[in-house]
């Protein structure tokens, strides 16, 4: 992954430890116009209506009421969707293709339900792999 970030101006509503619970200024990351921008921002502003908060790693040690400038990796959160909705998906259909192939109907629900749990197991093992690299998760670079 390349060292490019995204960012987001952000405001510190509390404190927990090394992470903040910040509350974004606008939703994604504001790239909506830009080559290579995903509309994410059309789409939150459409679903939810309320302050949107997250927790973030807080290196900097920002204060509650601090306006922070909060940054991702590039690709980080494109890879953590493909994770979380295409693995399952592929699992589940894959699954079924190959039950219905040996046992007919009921060899499809099987196989789907397997490669479900299968795929399930196997998001578990790569986020606890994964569970120390901070450069992936969100964290505040800056007081703004």
């Amino acid at each position: 992954m390349s060292d490019e970030q995204t960012t987001i101006r952000a405001v510190v509503r509390a404190r927990e430890g090394a992470s903040a619970l910040v509350e974004v200024e606008h939703g994604g990351c504001g790239r909506c116009h830009e080559k290579g921008g995903c509309g994410g921002q059309h789409l939150t502003q459409m679903f939810c209506a309320g302050p949107k908060t997250y927790q973030v790693d807080n290196a900097i040690g920002a204060d509650i009421g601090d306006h922070v400038t909060i940054a991702v990796a590039a690709g980080s959160v494109r890879h953590t969707a493909n994770l979380a909705y295409g693995v399952p998906l592929i699992g589940c259909i894959g699954g079924a293709v190959i039950g219905a192939s040996l046992a007919g109907d009921g060899g499809a629900v099987l196989g789907a339900a397997s490669g479900l749990i299968l795929s399930f197991l196997y998001i578990r093992f790569r986020s606890q792999a994964n569970a120390g690299n901070s450069t992936e998760r969100p964290h505040i670079i800056s007081r703004s």
